[in-house]
């Protein structure tokens, strides 16, 4: 496979139909984005395991929501890994990338030995939450943590909240010989049964029951195999039409994706914009300032105490 088309289809999500079968779905393909994301921290590796399974669940499931809008996934447990939190923006216009970011929260102290990445989390819930942009009430639907996967919890989700089936087949990891140290890599097919689709509109009326359709289209992802879901040597065309070529596959135009985060001195100051000058004096330090780092870029932020909260005296000016 040449360079040039493993760079074309890195950092992608592709949607795409299963006409025969009221299936649509996404492939998406995850290189510099997840290696950018995760180098932002220095995550023990089963940590690491988790936030690269919620980028990719992420990039999945984001694809469909509108320009502007953002969606997150939060995992919250009782466990060693406390929490998993991403965030998808969408494309601020036609044709510009979307952008991700996550970050994680854990106590490597109660990590057992033993336990798989998601047992670290222990027992809590899987959280979508959808904001469509200033002057709407952000939606947010939960379910308990099971199966096993976050995968399994994300289809457990539209299984419950949005009564869409849904199967997910993902693979990530390093690149590299064992131990692989390389850069990561993550991919991964979504399929989602839709109600039958109308003549009228064009498409083929299937000629068996819909839980036959979703019975097939499920038995053929089965075969799939983690280096035709990462890639780069399987491009995702080739990945529908090895896997679905009798379900009459029809793909739209791919959507980028690259790490971004939306974090800025002013989003900071705003979220300190309800404390007293008390509260901020207890926040400033030895050397009289008010620091701030984010959890997902590590962006680092100073500031005059002075200019903060709701008491501020004194205009901030060009402080950043």
């Amino acid at each position: 496979m040449s360079l040039g088309k493993q760079i074309a289809w890195a950092d992608t999500v592709l949607p795409f139909q299963l006409d025969r079968s009221d299936v649509r779905g996404r492939v998406a393909r995850l290189d510099g984005v997840l290696d950018t994301i995760l180098a932002q921290h220095d995550y023990p590796a089963r940590i690491e395991a988790l936030v690269a399974e919620a980028v990719l669940l992420t990039a999945l499931i984001g694809q469909t929501i509108k320009l502007r809008w953002k969606l997150s996934l939060q995992i919250r447990g009782d466990g060693g890994a406390r929490l998993i939190a991403t965030d998808y923006y969408g494309p601020t216009a036609q044709g510009a990338p979307a952008r991700i970011r996550a970050w994680a929260s854990y106590d490597e102290t109660r990590f057992r030995p033993d336990a798989t990445p998601f047992e670290l989390i222990g027992k809590g819930y899987f959280a979508l939450l959808l904001d469509q942009g200033h002057g709407t009430e952000p939606y947010q639907g939960l379910t308990a943590l099971t199966g096993g996967s976050l995968a399994a919890c994300a289809q457990a989700y539209f299984a419950q909240s949005e009564q869409i089936p849904t199967r997910f087949a993902l693979a990530f990891g390093q690149t590299g010989a064992r131990p692989a140290t390389g850069p990561w890599r993550a991919g991964g097919v979504m399929l989602q049964h839709m109600p039958p689709a109308s003549p009228a509109a064009g498409l083929t009326a299937s000629a068996n029951s819909p839980d036959e359709n979703w019975s097939r289209v499920n038995m053929l992802l089965d075969t799939v195999e983690a280096g035709e879901l990462t890639g780069p040597e399987v491009q995702p065309t080739e990945l529908l039409v090895r896997l679905f070529h009798e379900e009459q596959v029809r793909v739209f135009d791919p959507q980028p994706v690259t790490f971004g985060c939306s974090c800025s001195a002013n989003r900071v100051r705003q979220s300190l914009s309800i404390y007293s000058a008390k509260d901020i004096a207890h926040m400033t330090t030895d050397a009289g300032i008010v620091t701030a780092d984010c959890q997902f870029c590590g962006a680092h932020y100073e500031f005059r105490p002075e200019t903060l909260g709701f008491e501020a005296k004194e205009d901030p000016g060009g402080e950043s």
